[in-house]
């Protein structure tokens, strides 16, 4: 492996922890807006979901323009362009529901920069060696974590301006540094022939596209769902404070981090699907034993952390497969896709949420929902995926 592939890989999970972080500014304030604007339980979830709305579809575009320009532009472009949401939410839009809805939808365009990295580190790397890459840059997802240990706890102590400023300020540093060192890889494949529309219909009607979708709406979705709204959560089954909830949150967040990169190199130990199949199934045990709102000492706690754990490797396992199974080409298109389903993914948990705890008052109906949604992707996936990227994997089971 040149050092050169192990230098883009660790720019390109820089600049995605620091596009995370910037996507994710809003949800730990979530209780603080409620309360300054009035919220309700429907409007909350509304307000931190929507930044997601944006970095899911988004990544559609992002990706076939990957495809089309290459990471070198499109990385510090995309970094450049997240400054304004940023600014816009943190100094324009704090007093007013419908200027936060739509600062928190452009804000969105941070969740894009997925789409970039992984065709990136896909044509950096060998087939062999996908899944760990991948997972490593997976770990970018932390910048949620970043945002939900500190976001609370600057605005408390400096302001609620500060780290909107802080961040915008590292995502210009990132832009200029991006663009002087990343680049991308000299048999990057190109393009298919076609325009843009045509290349995305092209890409969608591929069977594998649309399974791996599933599964990441799936897997990276419930993390995305949690990450989001764990702590609107945890302070209304739990009467946490909203600093308490904060941080359990980004503890849920850090493990599933952690357990990215692992989910890759398991892939490339044992091949995508089996792991997939474990992830999906913890999911859904210990999202039935959350579904009966145990005390978070000890049981609540555990069940929280075994999802955690279980989403982040399935994340992981899931681009494994997309590294190993999307036409050369046609990587950073599959990517925006796949990609675009799992933001969708985390999407609609949090309004199903708000809607149903303003319905009876409680969360089990959505994590019983979350339990068989999991069972029912375990048991797809060993049925319908088990060839899936083995003709050009290289990975055995022996």
């Amino acid at each position: 492996m040149p050092r050169q592939a192990w230098t883009m890989l660790a720019v390109a999970t820089i600049g995605f922890a620091i596009n995370f972080w910037a996507w994710a500014l809003i949800s730990p304030l979530g209780a603080f807006f409620t309360d300054s604007l009035g919220l309700s339980a429907v409007q909350k979830s509304l307000l931190v979901a929507v930044p997601v709305v944006v970095g899911s579809l988004g990544r559609i575009p992002v990706g076939a323009l990957t495809d089309r320009f290459g990471a070198r532009v499109m990385f510090p472009l995309v970094s450049a362009l997240t400054i304004l949401p940023v600014l816009f939410v943190g100094y324009v839009a704090s007093d007013s529901y419908a200027l936060m809805l739509l600062g928190g939808f452009v804000l969105g365009l941070g969740g894009t920069t997925f789409a970039i990295g992984v065709p990136l580190v896909n044509a950096w790397f060998p087939p062999a060696k996908r899944g760990t890459a991948l997972g490593i840059f997976g770990a970018g997802m932390g910048g949620t974590a970043i945002s939900a240990f500190s976001t609370v706890q600057l605005r408390r102590s400096i302001g609620l301006e500060f780290p909107f400023t802080l961040v915008a300020v590292l995502l210009a540093v990132y832009a200029v540094v991006s663009w002087m060192v990343l680049r991308d890889a000299p048999n990057r494949p190109a393009p298919a022939g076609g325009g843009f529309l045509r290349r995305t219909w092209d890409t969608f009607k591929l069977p594998v596209t649309l399974q791996l979708s599933f599964l990441y709406a799936v897997g990276f979705g419930g993390f995305v769902a949690f990450s989001v709204y764990l702590p609107t959560y945890l302070k209304d089954a739990f009467a946490l404070d909203a600093g308490d909830a904060a941080m359990r949150t980004a503890g849920f967040v850090v493990l599933a981090v952690v357990m990215r990169p692992i989910g890759g190199i398991l892939s490339d130990r044992f091949h995508p699907v089996p792991v997939l199949v474990g992830c999906f199934a913890v999911v859904a045990i210990f999202a039935a034993v959350s579904a009966f709102e145990a005390p978070l000492e000890w049981t609540g706690t555990v069940a929280f952390l075994a999802m955690a754990a279980a989403l982040g490797a399935a994340s992981g396992a899931v681009f494994a497969l997309v590294a190993i199974a999307s036409p050369a080409g046609k990587v950073g298109a599959v990517t925006g896709i796949v990609g675009a389903a799992g933001g969708l993914g985390g999407f609609v948990p949090p309004l199903i949420m708000g809607a149903i705890y303003g319905w009876q008052g409680n969360y089990k109906p959505g994590l019983w929902l979350l339990a068989v949604t999991a069972l029912i992707a375990a048991v797809y996936t060993a049925w319908a995926m088990r060839s899936a990227g083995r003709a050009t994997s290289g990975v055995t089971n022996d």
